[in-house]
């Protein structure tokens, strides 16, 4: 439990280790810190976050762009955005589906999905086909195969580094933990 103090009218955690002196004058220099929970932040010295590390959002949120970024660094050769990635990985493992369908078990929005589609069309990495009068199912061309399973390659190695980042493991546990927070809040928004 922490224990708050007013100070000039502010609220401060005072056993928070984000809550640090200004930094001196000069260039600020980098450091890492981790909170109780053990969540490692690089901040400015002297600079403070708060709580903030401590909110599940924010250190997932910020976990999300460095994985997303180390995919782009390592896929700038196939061209392809985690997006993309998972469309092209999806239509691979569910040939023939319809374009709603994806969209929906991806979590992507509609309109967002068919401006991603439309792209992907334009590369020749996957083709539209009429599935009824109102709706087209998805199919990888030999281009887009050829593409995912570069892009796969890279994304399996990438997962391997993640292991070694987290332990023996970790990887399971964090995808385990993030797949039951998912569920969870989904239930909870089910029963509202």
């Amino acid at each position: 439990m922490r224990a708050a103090s007013k100070s000039r009218g502010k609220t401060k955690s005072a056993a928070s280790p984000h809550n640090k002196p200004p930094a001196k004058a000069g260039k600020p220099s980098r450091t890492k810190q981790a909170t109780e929970t053990g969540t490692a932040e690089t901040i400015e010295a002297g600079f403070s976050l708060g709580q903030l590390p401590d909110f599940i959002g924010y250190p997932l949120r910020r976990a999300q762009i460095a994985v997303f970024d180390d995919f782009m660094r390592l896929t700038g050769a196939v061209g392809l955005r985690p997006g993309q990635f998972s469309t092209l990985l999806a239509i691979d493992t569910n040939p023939g589906s319809k374009q709603t369908d994806i969209a929906a078990a991806l979590g992507i929005q509609g309109t967002n999905f068919v401006a991603m589609v439309n792209h992907l069309e334009e590369r020749g990495l996957i083709e539209r086909r009429a599935f009824d009068r109102r709706s087209y199912a998805l199919h990888l061309t030999p281009t887009g195969k050829a593409l995912l399973e570069r892009a796969l390659a890279i994304q399996l190695e990438q997962e391997k580094s993640y292991e070694e980042i987290l332990g023996p493991g970790g990887r399971q546990l964090l995808l385990g933990l993030l797949a039951r927070l998912m569920a969870g809040l989904e239930d909870r928004h089910r029963q509202r």
